[in-house]
């Protein structure tokens, strides 16, 4: 049988690739002889399309064969071997092409790099052949072989898409960063009149940590080009990081109305409008953007969540129903719903949309407020029970569901049951830092400073710069003994690692009013309290302030601890000791 027939009996069985013509030879082609021959034309409405074979070997033809037989049978990886045999005999561009194609949708990256190499081999000029080996070199870190690619396209008229390996460079390391940065530098010097270089250097900067610079490289792009919109967008980004936020959000709300279809640009302008607290025209922002962009349920649920900042809960409701309908950002719709309800006192609804979270980041606070929500109701035992049943069926989850019926626990003041579940999960998972410093609170709420000492320092052995746990040792040492000194070292730790968190501030001025050092003592529990309205804080400051002669001052602090917790046992505590007085 002739080659050219053994194709076409393989396109005739339905088993080539979508069609024959796709298998053409681009070097060379067989004519229809037997018109030549005859001299005879025919009208153009009578003309069938004239098909050319490619001269392939039968040992190419049964590759491409098997291949496709293959993947009838669900054997991609097999589909992708044969091809890439009939790619590399043949040569043939049309079978190359194909194979590059199977190779990107199975995420082949070593046979996409293959056949990139083979394909410039072929046709050096190649645009597509030059973007894939541009991408497969990135994912190689060789930005320069990457560039150079992308700087090929470029000479050959082509989109080079420079700001995408720019946008990319936020996953780099930050050497790789400077290095990226360095040679789209030195391409500006070669190409000084293309906008896309450098709006990409402008995003480069900007991701190195150079915002003003970045600036700075845009204002001579926007006055040539003043209608690029990527740099419009960079623009308002920039401005806002470097503090000029008055400006970031004119510039956005003047450039959404000249280009209303920028999305990105209308997004941003929402986002920062939120950030700044002007939340009705944010969520003005995003009904534009819903009206305009209707299929985009990411908008759709900004608009929903910002709607629900202001108060306008039917808003929020209609559109997070309207997600669930949809089947988008569903976990994100039932766990907010659950709020809604929850905030309603509709507990049996509330219930009902958190346990319909079924993943994300939204499983496990869903999860725990439904769980407190049945305890509340006097369904503790039920509550637990299905933790522990999703705690047998999720196995990788396993860790989460402990700390989850814990906390539960904690919650009910269940505390030697929860002391218990604390205890058979360290068994399990001893390397857990969560579950232990659970313990170590509990323990240390049951009498036991001890045996919560023991926990604390195990994770700070394990986490040194942990400064949760390192507060942690150093406030129960401060409340449960006198070895202040060592206490101290430990608050310390923890303030060099987080400074301002007000916690650690109480911490620190506690131990020092311990050590007899009140007026610096006061200088960190005003600032704990400033930061923080916490009634134990309140207990602190208004402690020091009475031993110092200022009890007024510290009745206003206890009034306001008390304003935030009746029944605050620490507040009590210290309010009766000194005053001698049951309540203020």
């Amino acid at each position: 049988m002739q080659k050219s027939a053994l194709l076409l009996v393989t396109c005739l069985l339905g088993l080539s690739l979508s069609g024959c013509a796709l298998l053409k030879d681009n070097q060379e082609q067989q004519s229809d002889t037997a018109q030549e021959d005859t001299g005879k034309t025919t009208s153009s409405a009578d003309q069938e399309p004239e098909i050319r074979y490619a001269d392939f070997e039968p040992e190419e033809l049964y590759l491409l064969l098997s291949g496709e037989i293959a993947a009838q049978r669900g054997r991609f990886d097999v589909t992708l071997v044969n091809y890439m045999k009939a790619a590399q005999q043949s040569r043939d561009r049309a079978v190359i092409e194909r194979t590059m194609r199977i190779a990107q949708s199975l995420n082949a990256d070593n046979a996409q790099r293959k056949l990139a190499e083979l394909w410039l081999d072929v046709d050096p000029d190649n645009m597509q052949a030059h973007r894939v080996s541009a991408i497969q070199a990135v994912k190689n870190n060789d930005l320069e072989t990457a560039l150079g690619h992308m700087e090929r396209i470029m000479d050959l008229g082509g989109d080079a898409d420079f700001d995408s390996l720019a946008a990319m460079a936020g996953n780099l390391p930050p050497e790789q960063q400077q290095e990226l940065l360095q040679l789209y530098q030195q391409m500006e010097q070669r190409h000084p009149d293309n906008p896309e270089l450098h709006y990409s250097i402008a995003l480069l900067l900007k991701v190195t940590g150079k915002p003003q610079q970045a600036l700075d490289k845009l204002t001579p792009l926007l006055d040539d080009e003043p209608d690029f919109q990527p740099a419009l967008v960079l623009k308002g980004d920039l401005l806002y990081q470097t503090g000029e936020k008055r400006q970031a959000l004119d510039h956005l709300l003047r450039n959404t109305r000249r280009f209303p279809n920028n999305r990105q640009m209308g997004t941003l302008y929402g986002r920062m409008l939120i950030g700044e607290g002007e939340l009705q025209a944010a969520q003005d922002e995003f009904s534009r953007l819903v009206r305009r962009f209707p299929d985009v349920p990411g908008l759709r649920l900004s608009h929903a969540l910002v709607a629900l900042e202001n108060g306008q809960t039917a808003l929020a409701e209609e559109e997070l129903t309207r997600l669930i309908e949809q089947g988008h950002h569903t976990d994100e719709a039932h766990y907010y719903l659950g709020r809604i309800a929850d905030e309603e006192d509709k507990t049996e609804q509330a219930i009902g949309y958190y346990r319909n979270v079924e993943k994300g980041n939204y499983y496990f606070p869903a999860l725990a407020r439904a769980s407190e929500l049945m305890a509340e109701q006097g369904d503790l035992d039920e509550a637990l029970s299905a933790i522990r049943e999703l705690r047998d069926n999720n196995p990788a989850q396993e860790e989460n569901f402990h700390l989850l019926e814990i906390n539960l626990l904690l919650d009910r003041e269940r505390k030697q049951q929860a002391l218990e579940a604390a205890n058979t999960a360290l068994e399990d998972y001893p390397d857990n830092i969560r579950i232990r410093y659970a313990r170590a609170m509990l323990l240390d709420s049951l009498d036991k400073p001890g045996q919560a000492e023991a926990d604390l320092r195990k994770i700070i052995e394990e986490q040194p710069q942990n400064a949760v746990a390192l507060n942690a040792l150093g406030y129960i040492i401060t409340s449960r003994s006198d070895r202040y000194d060592e206490a101290r070292d430990y608050i310390e730790r923890a303030l060099e690692i987080d400074p301002e968190n007000p916690a650690i501030l109480d911490s620190m001025g506690w131990v020092l009013y311990k050590q007899g050092e009140t007026e610096e003592a006061l200088t960190y529990l005003s600032r704990a309290w400033e930061a923080y309205k916490d009634p134990e804080v309140a207990a602190h400051l208004g402690e020091v302030l009475w031993q110092t002669g200022e009890q007024e001052q510290a009745r206003i602090i206890w009034e306001e601890g008390f304003a935030q917790d009746p029944d605050h046992p620490v507040l009590i505590e210290t309010v009766e000791r000194l005053t001698g007085e049951q309540s203020l």
